[in-house]
């Protein structure tokens, strides 16, 4: 376990610290942060963690070895299932299973059985590219992003696609590189979105219509572009207050809804990639890691690992499940 205070900032920008000393502390949350390894793994890209409050289980994958993990803290077991192929994100129905945004397309999974329903691929056309970051709306609909994934040079090639419960999909926003950061207020009406690559690093905010499931008038709310890493896998608190992992930079970083961070908790791992409060009372937040392509395997052996991360002094949202 490390335990440390959390490094806050309540002006106007972060200013990056130096990793080999204490990061400054605001009274205002003078707590003890605690960070423990709770599924040792060296995941190639550990990713799409998603707390189910019915199940009582965390659920995440490894995008690259296209495995889905089910990871239960009480017991501390974590078992893993079989995809067949590179898996991005993934939420759980309302009528079982999972719903999965993998390489090829949208499916339908049972865990249990292994059996695997195509539902749309969108993107079929477009070699090399793969679905990326998802999560669901407060109202049922599946959202998941795609990027290009071939070693090809980047490329504005990733798209944000909806996933109706009826099984229709459609597609919004304009391209980027490298989809990633979505979640929802708590009220359900903003829409948060994030392109991770290092020449964009900007996270945008959209009006949304839960009746219809459309963003509109997207704006800029927070770029990274001071910080050490570059925003991944998001979620938002009770407060409103965005969470993302930020990847390449030892950290998890909270912004405010006004666009302020006003926290960040320094990761025993260079690549954090996708933030999920979960546990009995959301007050947990789990993070999971990427092993692969480390600037320094020997500094941190637990690159790849599941971490929950508690004293945070706040909790998540309950994440609705797929109604299709």
């Amino acid at each position: 376990m490390i335990s440390q205070p959390p490094c806050l900032y309540t002006g106007e920008a972060a200013v990056p610290w130096d990793r080999k000393q204490a990061p400054p502390v605001s009274g205002r949350f003078a707590m003890t942060i605690s960070i423990d390894c709770v599924v040792p793994s060296r995941s190639r890209l550990g990713e799409g963690a998603t707390w189910d409050v019915d199940d009582a289980r965390l659920w995440w994958v490894d995008i690259r070895a296209g495995l889905v993990h089910c990871y239960d803290p009480v017991t501390g077991t974590d078992d893993s299932f079989e995809v067949g192929e590179q898996v991005g994100s993934i939420a759980r129905r309302a009528s079982g299973g999972l719903v999965m945004a993998t390489e090829s397309g949208f499916y339908l999974f049972d865990p249990a059985s292994g059996e695997k329903h195509c539902i749309a691929t969108p993107e079929s056309h477009l070699e090399g590219n793969r679905f990326n970051d998802g999560t669901t709306d407060p109202h049922g609909r599946f959202w998941a992003g795609t990027m290009r994934d071939d070693g090809a040079p980047p490329e504005r090639r990733g798209r944000f696609y909806r996933l109706d419960p009826d099984h229709s999909v459609s597609r919004h926003l304009d391209a980027v590189h490298t989809t990633n950061g979505l979640a929802f207020s708590p009220d359900g009406f903003v829409m948060y979105f994030a392109d991770t690559n290092r020449d964009v690093q900007t996270v945008w905010a959209c009006d949304y219509d839960p009746d219809t499931g459309t963003p509109t008038a997207q704006r800029a709310f927070f770029h990274s572009g001071e910080l050490a890493g570059r925003p991944d896998g998001a979620t938002i608190d009770v407060d409103g207050c965005y969470w993302f992992a930020g990847v390449g930079g030892w950290q998890i970083v909270r912004v405010t809804p006004a666009g302020v961070v006003d926290r960040i908790i320094e990761m025993p791992v260079e690549k954090p990639s996708k933030v999920m409060f979960g546990g009995a009372s959301l007050n947990t937040l789990y993070v999971t890691s990427i092993a692969e392509g480390v600037s320094d395997t020997a500094a941190q052996p637990d690159a790849g690992s599941l971490f929950a991360i508690t004293g945070t002094g706040t909790q998540g949202l309950p994440q609705t499940r797929f109604a299709g």
